[in-house]
């Protein structure tokens, strides 16, 4: 390949898949709803350490295949200084335990049981590992920042929430 036709490749663009849009602006249509989960996400973020709201929330959002959510909460995590590789390493926590705290490691378990619910029940050494690291009030937190992460994906799968055009808030 020539100078000159390299060129030429690397500015050309890209041709991406057609960008579905929103189902749904559950804002819009039921603006009373949407106010009172913007309450619960500031009740379930009160005293939860911002690093930890955010894996929690990040993880919840891979496991829930919310695009929009891991396109925003990735974005908010970074601006306020988490690391690309912790992120990028999230998906696969289990394998990647060394870049998390061992508290860390208890929520995203939990986390984990909580959002699949597979067995119907969140396990007995889960809770008891997360139990482990957090005093009562702060686990009620977490789980309470784990439900309404959940509550949020669920808005965000069913109603088609685009992502990419989020922009994150000021750190």
């Amino acid at each position: 390949m020539t100078t000159s036709t390299a060129a030429a490749a690397t500015t050309e663009k890209t041709a991406y898949a057609h960008e579905h849009a929103p189902r749904l602006a559950m804002s819009e249509r039921v603006p009373e709803f949407y106010r009172a989960m913007l309450r619960l996400e500031a009740a379930a973020a009160k005293d939860v350490d911002p690093t930890l709201y955010h894996l929690i929330k990040i993880r919840a959002s891979q496991v829930n295949h919310c695009a929009f959510c891991i396109d925003m909460h990735t974005k908010d995590a970074l601006a306020e200084g988490e690391t690309v590789e912790r992120i990028v390493q999230l998906s696969a926590w289990e394998e990647s335990r060394h870049f998390y705290t061992e508290r860390e490691l208890a929520a995203l378990a939990l986390t984990e049981s909580v959002t699949v619910l597979t067995d119907g029940f969140v396990p007995d050494e889960v809770y008891a590992q997360a139990a482990a690291h957090f005093d009562e009030t702060e686990l009620a937190r977490v789980i309470a920042a784990i439900v309404t992460i959940n509550a949020w994906n669920r808005i965000g799968v069913t109603t088609r929430m685009t992502p990419g055009h989020y922009t994150p808030r000021s750190a």
